[in-house]
């Protein structure tokens, strides 16, 4: 049995890399993830940074077979905005026992301090089951274990536009270019992850439409950065 004294809280993205770093984590007794956690734009009702569509992210949880905590943030939340809504959270998970928060980063250094120092205050540790893994290596373990992603969000600039809506496979291994890292930890794309262990069916879904939008890039004035994103819409089955 997990060990209670280390109750885990999941921030899930609904991509690859988090459904790879649950598995992980539901593999440790040290920890008991009992639920998730997502962060939802209120006003498109859609999951930050991969644009999934909150239905079809209740579907994928459903399918996971844990509770879900949604935190809601306007349509362009500042910092200090997001700051109060995940300060607030973190007390009420801290109230209920939680004493570990999972994610499935890889890198990001600056990230992962940033979190850490957030939760320090409520006495929640990060937990991080695929830092620093080589990402190839991570990849063909996402593979070889049965789970299936598809591609619905890319950078333009990194990645060509025939890479929306790929799944995730040995031969879109082989397709990626060689300056695109295999796990889009540079940015490249966000995945949507539909079948695997830690499910108990895959989630049905239909293809949507496709939409190129163009933000303004935080580092650079005067640029825009172009991102295709691929509508994906719960399935009749």
């Amino acid at each position: 049995m997990p060990n209670s004294t280390h109750k885990t809280f999941f921030n899930w993205s609904s991509g690859k890399d988090a459904a790879l770093a649950l598995f992980k984590l539901q593999q440790n007794p040290d920890y008991n993830v009992s639920l998730l956690f997502t962060t939802v734009n209120e006003h498109f009702k859609r999951v930050s940074m991969h644009g999934l569509r909150t239905e079809l992210l209740d579907l994928q949880v459903k399918e996971l077979g844990l509770p879900l905590v949604k935190m809601f943030l306007p349509k362009a939340p500042s910092m200090e905005a997001y700051e109060m809504a995940i300060k607030t959270q973190l007390k009420t998970f801290s109230d209920a026992g939680y004493v570990s928060s999972a994610y499935g980063d890889i890198f990001l250094e600056d990230l992962r301090l940033y979190r850490d120092d957030l939760m320090k205050p409520y006495n929640i540790s990060g937990v991080y089951p695929l830092w620093q893994t080589e990402t190839s290596v991570l990849i063909e373990e996402f593979i070889e274990l049965g789970f299936k992603a598809k591609i619905i969000c890319l950078n333009a600039e990194l990645l060509h536009e025939s890479f929306l809506g790929r799944t995730i496979d040995k031969q879109f291994l082989k397709d990626l270019p060689s300056h695109v890292d295999p796990c889009g930890e540079n940015g490249e794309f966000h995945t949507f992850c539909y079948d695997g262990p830690i499910f108990r069916n895959p989630v049905s879904f239909e293809i949507g439409e496709r939409q190129l939008r163009s933000y303004k890039d935080p580092k650079v004035a005067d640029k825009e950065i172009r991102f295709w994103f691929l509508d994906l819409m719960p399935g009749n089955a």
